[in-house]
């Protein structure tokens, strides 16, 4: 997977999309994995921040890495 849009280079489209597309829900809560890992928030609520532009990727990244 490519990295992550820069905030300062990308737009918040550009920023939603990417995390749609490293994050994609496949139905199967107990073959995936992603809501326990973001607590039980889509990732696009948990990636908000980043999204918005107000932090970049990994600064989200860590705060859900530090929760374990």
């Amino acid at each position: 997977m490519k990295e992550a849009p820069v905030v300062t280079g990308s737009s918040e489209e550009e920023r939603r999309e990417y995390i749609k597309n490293r994050y994609p829900c496949i139905s199967d809560c107990d073959m995936c994995g992603l809501c326990k890992v973001f607590h039980g928030m889509d990732p696009e609520l948990a990636y908000r921040d980043y999204i918005e532009g107000r932090a970049s990727f990994d600064e989200v990244s860590l705060r859900y890495r530090s929760r374990r």
